[in-house]
Formats: C-alpha cells, sequence, structure tokens
C-alpha cells in the first residue's frame, strides 16, 4: 500500500464520522450526508495521488462533501424545502447548544432514537458514526448484507419521516435514552477490540479510541450515571491490554499468556479508579448494573501481576451477581471459563454443552469447548471444536491462534 492509499485509509477511519455529523447537522438528512462522504472520499482516492495530500485532510473532506451534497440538492431541487435545504450551506442559522456541543454525539443520539429497534440502532450507528461497511456489520449480526442494507434505509427512512431531531436530548430525557446509547457503544468498542472484517487490522484502535471518547463525553453529561462510569471502566481496562493482544506474527495473544508488563497502566489506573468509585456506591445500597461488573471482573484480571495470581474465586462470584442480572447464554459462558479455574474442565464442559442449542453459531463457544476438550485429554473431540471455531471466527488474529491452537493436539 503506497504512503497516499494509507493516508486515505486513515483518513476514512479519522474522519468519516465528523464529515457524516457535520453534514447531518447542515443538511438534516442522513441520506444526503452518507453519500456525500462517501463521493468525498472516492474523490480523494482520484486526487490526491496526483495532486498530493492536503495540508488539512479533514478540512478538505468536509468541504468537498459539502460541494457533493449541495450538488445533489440542486439537481433534485423539486420542491421549496429542497431549496432551503440547500440554502443552508450558506445561512447556517445557530442551533440550541446542549450540554455538550459535538456533531458525533447527537448523531449517536439521532442513530439511537427508541423510535428505532435496537438491532437498527446498532447497525446505523455503526455505519454512519463508526464508518463501517455493510459486509463488517453484517457479519456482525449474522445476517445477510442485503437484508442489513435494508434495515439501515428503513432506519433512515423512519428517522426522515418521524423528524427525528439531531440534537442531545434535555436533561430530563437523558437517563431514559442513555441505556441504548451505551449499548452501541459498546458494540463499536467491541467491534473496534476484536474487528470482523477479513480485510481489516485485527484490532480497530480508531473504533476502540472513539467509543471511549463519546464515552468519556457521555460520563460529563452525566457524572453520577453507574452504567456510564461502569462501561468507561470496562473499556479503560479492556483498551489497557489492547498492544499485548496480538503478537508480532498477527495473531491472537490469550490473557493467560499475554506480557502484562506491556499493559498500559494510566489507563488501568483510571479504570480501577473508576471501579472502586462504584463499589463505594455500592456499599452505600446503590446496585451495580451490567457494566459496572463487567468492570469489576476486568479489574480482578487486571489487578494479577501473573495470571496464577487471579482471584478466580473473585471472579467466579462476580459472574454469579452478573448472570442474576442478565441470564444470557453468553454470559454463562464466560461464567464457566471463570468455573473451569475452579472447579476443573469437566464441570465447565458440562456447563457450556448445555449452551450448544444457543450459542451453536457462535465461535467462541466452540473454542471454549475445544480448550476444555484439550485439556480433558479428548484430541479427536477438541480438534472438531477448533475446526468449527476457526470456520466461524472472523477475526484474522484469532483465526490464527486457533489454527496454532489446533496444530497443538496430539
Amino acid at each position: 500500500m503506497s504512503d497516499v492509499e494509507e493516508t486515505i485509509t486513515r483518513a476514512h477511519h479519522d474522519e468519516w464520522a465528523r464529515v457524516v455529523a457535520a453534514l447531518t447537522r447542515r443538511f438534516g438528512d442522513l441520506d444526503i450526508a452518507e453519500e456525500a462522504a462517501a463521493e468525498a472520499f472516492a474523490t480523494a482516492v482520484e486526487r490526491w495521488p496526483a495532486d498530493g495530500v492536503p495540508p488539512n485532510p479533514g478540512a478538505w473532506l468536509t468541504t468537498t462533501a459539502n460541494r457533493k451534497a449541495i450538488d445533489r440538492i440542486r439537481r433534485e431541487n423539486k420542491r421549496d424545502d429542497k431549496h432551503k435545504e440547500a440554502q443552508m450551506v450558506y445561512d447556517d442559522p445557530p442551533e440550541p447548544v446542549g450540554a455538550i456541543d459535538d456533531d458525533r454525539l447527537r448523531l449517536i443520539f439521532t442513530c439511537c432514537h427508541p423510535a428505532l429497534g435496537i438491532q437498527a440502532r446498532v447497525a446505523l450507528t455503526l455505519r454512519m458514526v463508526g464508518g463501517l461497511t455493510v459486509p463488517e456489520i453484517a457479519r456482525a449480526f449474522l445476517v445477510q448484507e442485503t437484508a442489513l442494507e435494508r434495515r439501515i434505509t428503513r432506519a433512515k427512512a423512519k428517522i426522515k419521516a418521524a423528524r427525528i431531531p439531531y440534537r442531545v436530548p434535555s436533561a430530563e430525557d437523558l437517563p431514559a435514552r442513555i441505556t441504548g446509547v451505551l449499548a452501541v457503544l459498546y458494540l463499536v468498542f467491541n467491534e473496534g477490540y476484536l474487528a470482523t472484517g477479513p480485510g481489516t487490522d485485527p484490532v480497530r484502535h480508531d473504533l476502540t479510541a472513539e467509543a471511549i471518547r463519546l464515552t468519556r463525553l457521555i460520563r460529563a453529561l452525566l457524572p453520577d450515571d453507574g452504567e456510564v462510569a461502569g462501561l468507561l471502566a470496562l473499556m479503560l481496562l479492556t483498551e489497557a491490554r489492547r498492544t499485548a493482544r496480538v503478537s508480532a506474527s498477527g495473531e491472537l495473544v490469550a490473557l493467560d499468556e499475554q506480557d502484562r508488563g506491556a499493559w498500559d497502566t494510566a489507563l488501568i489506573a483510571e479504570g480501577h479508579h473508576l471501579v472502586r468509585e462504584r463499589l463505594a456506591a455500592a456499599a452505600a445500597g446503590v446496585a451495580p448494573g451490567r457494566y459496572q461488573i463487567l468492570a469489576a471482573i476486568n479489574a480482578v484480571h487486571t489487578s494479577a501481576r501473573d495470571v496464577r495470581d487471579t482471584d478466580w474465586s473473585q471472579v467466579l462470584a462476580l459472574y454469579d451477581q452478573l448472570v442474576r442480572l442478565d441470564p444470557s447464554p453468553i454470559i454463562a459462558l464466560n461464567r464457566a471459563i471463570a468455573a473451569a479455574e475452579l472447579d476443573g474442565p469437566q464441570v465447565a464442559l458440562a456447563a457450556i454443552d448445555r449452551l450448544e442449542d444457543k450459542l451453536a453459531g457462535y465461535h467462541a463457544y466452540h473454542a471454549t469447548r475445544a480448550d476444555l476438550l484439550r485439556r480433558l485429554g479428548h484430541s479427536q473431540q477438541s480438534r472438531a471444536a477448533y475446526d468449527k471455531a476457526i470456520e466461524l471466527a472472523g477475526n484474522t488474529a484469532e483465526t490464527a491462534y486457533l489454527i496454532r491452537r489446533r496444530g497443538q493436539l496430539r
């Protein structure tokens, strides 16, 4: 890849959400914003190799996208309201400024509006804010690309038809709206931390950084919300291990094999501080939510200087608490992994085998089962489970790790 191509790729990671959000604020139309942004990046692909990279790529892309949007509106200028939209680029009347004046945050609240179904919210946010392609999102949802494309199209049409406002909600509406936003931000973070796209880097720091940045903004908006603090802590403690998760050869490094000296101590300290803050609230009678418990589990892991120092009884107790709050099969799977460290692989295997009907299409289920069977000495069954996990895994680093583990079987 040439230097210019790398610059364009980096600009797409860094500037996509900014360009889409700026155009959405100006023109009030997600379709126009998305298409004009895509055209601007396509123009960059054509012109930057010949003309050179502009001094400020973000400003160049935003200006180009604005011109593309105006050109489209003029071509479709069949109604007076379209003409008024076109004039916004010149008049641009001031808007009421919310508690946090950030275009991308406004875009997230628009994409996460409760008038949309949760799957539509997640898909729209991943596309409009995260900049993921339809194939990448379809992989995350385990759905066909055409179905995912229709879902996004319907969501944008509903935003337009229902005149869903492009703004941060008022203070009284925020608590009710925040749960859906946190779910979307967590999914965006996870997509960056273990990217599903076969042509992408196995870890996409641009997405994890954006999810953390936006979660910090929401934390500033709702400093007393325990789940916002919990999600931020969870992201920070997970992000702290990012550089140790993929080897120089591009293979995933499991938690028990990671170089803990490579973990980001500043992020860990900040995450632990937030967890202690929430533990104090719990001691005062405020029940922790899902993200706070997940953050506490990660705090236990990041407190251990060596994997042998991990307090697995505390991890299991936290998972027991989490299962009562969120009895999902994935939480049950993660609890079984912790149980294997205390009760042995046989007990854990029996627990996860009960989840087969619900997790048959989930690669981590088969990878976990393969590891437990390996530990029990059942090499042939373990190999079959690794085969299934490799077939389902979308992350290149994870696939490489699973292939190596399978190759180590007798």
